[in-house]
């Protein structure tokens, strides 16, 4: 009775105390022909350890021999042994969103320590306590900045992420705000130019290192964004390349919002993850999440208090700017762990070597015949090779030899059928990038 504690008796009790002589009884409600009445086919019971080699050899199918060249927001980083170990602490790992805060400091400080963490590496000066992932934080971002502005227009780079797109067109469609979607250069990059900012925009929504792997030039794209009195926020999905790029709070952004899976957090087929979100003070009423802050009793001692929330059941409804019931709070440790254990030089040369490799790879790729570079602009850790067949082809052809070469375009950007994005950070060895060159040749 592993899994229902309570024996036949206490079972029966229980139904004679309710009234009912069995647990069908209970279930009066739905109708005769509606109830499942034959076994589900899961098959017989067995043992505990006949279940486990039963699981054993269904994970043993799974193929986990596979090199991997997929980024597109989800990035394959070396996780230090240390986070499992800490964030698998009772205390870290059970805890839930603290509606008594001040009760539960050890939580308060780690989330201090998070949104510090942010701040140093946006450039920015205040974050928030974490959101659910980069795309909903990007959507916030876009709310924010409407009720900052009071403006109901915005320009979002075609750049940006197309699932972030897909979640701020969710966000968005009811709202009665208009988006009109940026094209890129020939560099796959925005040409500040010719966005159409006008005094009706609330604000310039770009991605840094963008979707293509190309790193913008935020300096020029805040100018124009700020000479018309609109917002500039800057999404981030690779956080990493904060390693060796500018932060965009030193670019002029008003909103850094993006995702920290990238510090210690794994892929785990697509999350869940932790967004990051950073403003500048002047904007933090506006801010959506909660906001740890640090503060002193009258006998000088340090504590962590819940400084802001901003939820719609804390305040009075027409006063909310968010309706986040809570942070993702385990996985902002795990980032702050992460963060904490490498270091400034730490997440430096992670960022080189993501640089580094994925240069290599793309000279070498670039110099095969029917292969080129797409693109002419600097890239971080993800790049556009133009393939000399449709790009979902030659992923498939990469399968059959065990590799996942990366992502066919075509399902984002139709006219980019033979377009294909490579991603190669820290954990991909030399020799699977030679061997990804090799049967790119043989293609």
């Amino acid at each position: 009775m592993r899994y229902i504690p309570n024996s036949p008796d206490e079972r029966h009790a229980m139904l004679a105390n309710i009234g009912v002589e069995r647990i069908e009884d209970l279930f009066d409600q739905i109708p005769e022909q509606l109830r499942l009445k034959e076994p589900i086919g899961v098959g017989d019971p067995v043992s505990e350890p006949e279940l486990l080699e039963y699981f054993r050899a269904l994970a043993s199918r799974n193929g986990t021999d596979y090199h991997s060249f997929l980024g597109a927001g989800a990035y394959s980083h070396f996780i230090p042994v240390i986070i499992d170990s800490l964030i698998s602490r009772a205390e870290f790992f059970t805890a839930y969103t603290p509606y008594q805060p001040e009760l539960s400091q050890g939580t308060l400080q780690y989330t201090f320590e998070f949104q510090t963490m942010i701040c140093q590496l946006t450039g920015m000066e205040v974050a928030n306590a974490s959101l659910y992932d980069g795309s909903t934080a990007a959507a916030e971002a876009v709310l924010m900045a409407h009720r900052v502005t009071r403006r109901n227009r915005f320009v979002i780079a075609g750049t940006l992420h197309p699932h972030y797109r897909e979640v701020i067109s969710a966000y968005t469609k009811n709202l009665g705000l208009k988006i009109d979607i940026a094209a890129h250069s020939e560099a796959a990059t925005l040409d500040p130019g010719s966005l159409g900012i006008d005094n009706s925009t609330a604000a310039l929504v770009v991605q840094s290192p963008n979707f293509f792997g190309s790193i913008e030039d935020l300096q020029k794209l805040a100018d124009v964004a700020h000479e018309a009195g609109a917002l500039f926020i800057v999404a981030v999905t690779e956080p990493m390349s904060f390693g060796v790029l500018k932060p965009p709070g030193a670019c002029g952004a008003d909103i850094v919002a993006g995702e920290t899976q990238s510090f210690g957090i794994p892929l785990s087929y697509g999350g869940p993850y932790c967004g990051m979100f950073a403003t500048l003070e002047k904007h933090v009423r506006q801010m959506p999440g909660r906001l740890v802050g640090e503060a002193y009793d009258e006998q000088g001692r340090r504590g962590y208090v819940l400084t802001l929330s901003t939820r719609e059941q804390h305040i009075r409804r027409e006063k909310a700017t968010s309706n986040i019931c809570t942070n993702q709070g385990l996985f902002a440790l795990m980032a702050t762990v992460y963060l904490a254990t490498m270091g400034k030089r730490g997440v430096q040369e992670v960022a080189r070597q993501n640089l580094q490799k994925a240069h290599y790879a793309a000279s070498r790729i670039s110099r095969l015949d029917g292969f080129d570079l797409q693109f002419a602009s600097p890239f971080f850790n993800e790049f556009v090779v133009r393939t000399p067949r449709p790009a979902d082809q030659v992923t498939e052809r990469l399968l059959e030899q065990k590799m996942i070469g990366g992502v066919a375009l075509g399902r984002y950007y139709p006219e980019m059928r033979d377009s294909l994005l490579v991603c190669v950070t820290e954990t991909t060895r030399k020799s699977a990038i030679d061997n990804l060159v090799d049967a790119l040749a043989r293609i």
